[in-house]
């Protein structure tokens, strides 16, 4: 697997673990949590949607979440670090096994 293409699938992880964090902070639950992680993992693969921090930071602002940009920010680089683990051995469900083949499918094009 090329780096470009490894950079991408880890940044759909990124995205997606980005996401539930998110989710949590805006007091989303069930499956409004998964779509809400799902469509910023998906984010990654459409250009005009990739500024994940831009669209956090106006979620945040329109329910009243208070974290700074710095904070956001800081969990987006411990997700990237966490996305690039080869070791961790987190559950993966369905979802994200789907996201990982759909960035596969994109990239091969």
């Amino acid at each position: 697997m090329n780096s470009h293409h490894e950079d991408m699938l880890r940044m759909v992880r990124r995205n997606k673990l980005v996401g539930i964090w998110a989710a949590k902070r805006l007091g989303l639950i069930g499956e409004s949590a998964k779509a809400y992680s799902d469509d910023l993992a998906m984010a990654t693969l459409d250009l005009e949607r990739s500024d994940v921090l831009s669209k956090i930071r106006a979620d945040f602002n329109a329910a009243g979440v208070a974290h700074s940009d710095d904070q956001i920010l800081c969990v987006m680089s411990q997700s990237w670090l966490e996305a690039g683990d080869k070791k961790q051995t987190k559950r993966t469900d369905a979802s994200d096994v789907a996201l990982v083949q759909i960035a596969r499918n994109f990239q091969s094009k």
